[in-house]
């Protein structure tokens, strides 16, 4: 199966959000090919989650699952800690006071 560049799925995901009017910004550009994509959850009260792809070895698929969830200030943190074993991490973060990241539409996986 034909794999999507990171670069094509950043793109993709960000024009889905705009759709849906909900803020997005790319904190960190990683490698356009094979970069891996963190998503932070910010909603706007000093709280959020963090998000990355992991394999699902029961469905044989790849999904969102939650690396981190508290404070903005962890989340930052976890971020750093991720990045400081893979520098070409992109990092997307979206706000919304609603909580809605839409990673669990179909297609984003």
């Amino acid at each position: 199966m034909a794999r999507l560049t990171a670069r094509f799925w950043v793109d993709a995901y960000l024009a889905r959000l705009r759709g849906a009017d909900i803020p997005a910004f790319v904190v960190a550009h990683g490698d356009d090919t094979a970069g891996t994509v963190l998503v932070k959850m910010n909603t706007l009260d000093g709280e959020g989650r963090l998000f990355h792809r992991t394999w699902d070895l029961l469905e044989d698929r790849q999904i969102w699952s939650e690396l981190a969830t508290g404070a903005e200030s962890d989340l930052d943190a976890a971020i750093e800690r991720q990045r400081g074993f893979d520098p070409d991490i992109w990092v997307i973060e979206v706000e919304d006071r609603q909580g809605r990241h839409l990673l669990d539409q179909p297609g984003l996986s």
